[in-house]
């Protein structure tokens, strides 16, 4: 299983960032795929999962500012980060969800991409 993200760096506060992760190693096409984020002197946070039907779930603190998407023919899901604030600074990563109903535990997940949102 590999996991690879990209797309993180240095934003201002309100503004936006897209993070890829291309996947390889297993049946991405019938896997539910989730992002996560961990802050400094925090512990692994729940940010956004889909199911390989499309179908997108959320916490209610990421609601409205977050898009999680993916293409099956390119096994890569991505996030999608709107008006970013600073609190939203973390390393983000994509993961294998343990299993459809809990999408915020995982079998695997990537080394992760630095997002810092600083003016």
């Amino acid at each position: 299983v590999q996991l690879v993200e990209s797309g993180g760096g240095l934003v201002q506060p309100g503004g936006s960032l897209r993070l890829s992760c291309a996947a390889s190693g297993f049946p991405f096409s019938s896997s539910a795929m989730s992002w996560a984020r961990q802050a400094p002197g925090k512990g692994l946070e729940w940010v956004s999962g889909i199911y390989s039907d499309g179908s997108t779930f959320y916490p209610d603190s990421m609601k409205g500012r977050f898009t999680i998407s993916r293409d099956n023919a390119k096994n890569t899901v991505y996030l999608e980060m709107n008006s970013l604030k600073p609190e939203d600074t973390a390393v983000y990563s994509c993961a294998i969800p343990r299993s459809r109903r809990r999408l915020d535990e995982y079998d695997y997940w990537g080394q992760g991409t630095q997002v810092t949102v600083s003016s």
